[in-house]
C-alpha cells in the first residue's frame, strides 16, 4: 500500500512538472504561426472557402477528432466518462469543421470504444451523407478501423461501398497532388483498416491502412506527449512528397495505474495547446510535414488553427 502511495505522489510531480514545462513554453514562445489570426467565414464550408481550385489536397491540415463517434457511448454518468472523447455528433463535428474521422467497430457494425459500445456505424454514415448532401466542396477523411479485441464485421468493405460507393475517392497516389476540384463530385476518402480480412488494394474504393499513419504514444503526461509528436513529425517527409496521411494527435489519454480515469479532466492538460505546437512547427523547421491534427472535444478554436495554417499555405506565406 505504501508503494502504491509513493508511486502516485511521484506521478502527481510529474504531471506538475509537465504542465509547468508547456505552461512555460507557451509564455516564452507564443502561439502565433502564419495564418494564426485568420478565421473561416463559413466553418461548414471552409474548403470552399479556400477555393477548390488552388487549394490542394497536399496542402491541407486536417482537422481531426479522436474517437470520434463516442458522443453516446456507454451509460450516461456512469460509464461514459472513461470512454467519451467527443460529446458532438458526426454531423455537428463536421459542420464545426472536422474533416478526419476516427471511428472504431466490432463484429457487429456497431462502434465502441474498447469494451464499451454505442449506436450502429449506420448513424455515423447517414451523419456523414446529411453533411455531404448540405455542402458541394469538403473533402472527408474516413477511417474506420476494427478495434482491438474485436473481430472484423462480416464483409465490411461491401457494406461502406454500398453505402458510400457515388462519394468515394479510390486509392490512388496521384490524389495527393491534385486541388480539390479535380477529386468533385467525389468526397470521401474511406480508409479501412480490418484486423483478419483481406486489406484494400492499389484502385479500389477503399484506401489501405498504409495510407494513413501515426506515430502514436499512450500517456497521460502533456509535455511527454507534446515532445513526443514534434519527434515523430520531425522525422516525417516533408507534405508534397509524402504519398501517404500522418496524423498528430493532441490528445493525452487516462492510465490504468492513475486514479484520474475520466477522460476530459485528463485530456484537457494538452487540449489548449494545439496553437503552441503549430508555432512550435514553425520554430522548429518541420511545419512543411504538418497534416492530420487530431483532437478530443473539437473546438472552433482547434479548427481555425488548423484552416488558418491550410490558408497561409494555399497564399504561399507558409
Amino acid at each position: 500500500m505504501g508503494g502504491q502511495v509513493s508511486k502516485q505522489v511521484q506521478r502527481r510531480k510529474v504531471l506538475s512538472t509537465e504542465k509547468k514545462l508547456l505552461t512555460s513554453l507557451q509564455h516564452n514562445s507564443g502561439n502565433e504561426f502564419p495564418g494564426s489570426d485568420y478565421r473561416p467565414p463559413d466553418r461548414k464550408n471552409w474548403m470552399q472557402g479556400l477555393d477548390p481550385q488552388r487549394l490542394h489536397i497536399n496542402q491541407i491540415v486536417w482537422p481531426g477528432t479522436h474517437d470520434s463517434a463516442t458522443n453516446k457511448i456507454g451509460i450516461p454518468c456512469i460509464s461514459r466518462p472513461f470512454a467519451q472523447c467527443q460529446k458532438l455528433s458526426i454531423y455537428h463535428q463536421l459542420v464545426r469543421g472536422t474533416r478526419v474521422l476516427d471511428i472504431r467497430v466490432q463484429e457487429d457494425r456497431r462502434v465502441c470504444h474498447g469494451i464499451l459500445k454505442t449506436y450502429t456505424v449506420d448513424v455515423v454514415i447517414n451523419d456523414i451523407k446529411k453533411f455531404l448532401g448540405e455542402t458541394q466542396s469538403e473533402i472527408i477523411i474516413l477511417e474506420i478501423r476494427t478495434e482491438f479485441g474485436h473481430q472484423d464485421p462480416p464483409e465490411f468493405d461491401k457494406y461502406l461501398v454500398d453505402q458510400l460507393g457515388e462519394f468515394l475517392i479510390h486509392q490512388d497516389d496521384g490524389v495527393f497532388e491534385k486541388p480539390v476540384s479535380e477529386l468533385l463530385p467525389k468526397r470521401v476518402i474511406c480508409v479501412w483498416k480490418p484486423r483478419n480480412s483481406p486489406p484494400p488494394k492499389a484502385k479500389d474504393p477503399l484506401w489501405s491502412s498504409g495510407y494513413l499513419k501515426d506515430n502514436w504514444i499512450d500517456t497521460d503526461l502533456p509535455s511527454t506527449k507534446f515532445d513526443s509528436n514534434l519527434k515523430h513529425l520531425s522525422e516525417q517527409q516533408v507534405v508534397l512528397k509524402r504519398r501517404f496521411f500522418y496524423r498528430v494527435e493532441n490528445t493525452v489519454t487516462p492510465q490504468a495505474d492513475n486514479p484520474v480515469l475520466c477522460v476530459k479532466p485528463v485530456t484537457r492538460r494538452i487540449h489548449g495547446y494545439a496553437r503552441l505546437f503549430i508555432a512550435q512547427c514553425c520554430s522548429n523547421g518541420c511545419a512543411d510535414r504538418l497534416q492530420i491534427f487530431s483532437t478530443d472535444f473539437i473546438d472552433e478554436d482547434f479548427v481555425d488553427a488548423c484552416v488558418g495554417f491550410t490558408h497561409a499555405r494555399v497564399e504561399g506565406k507558409a
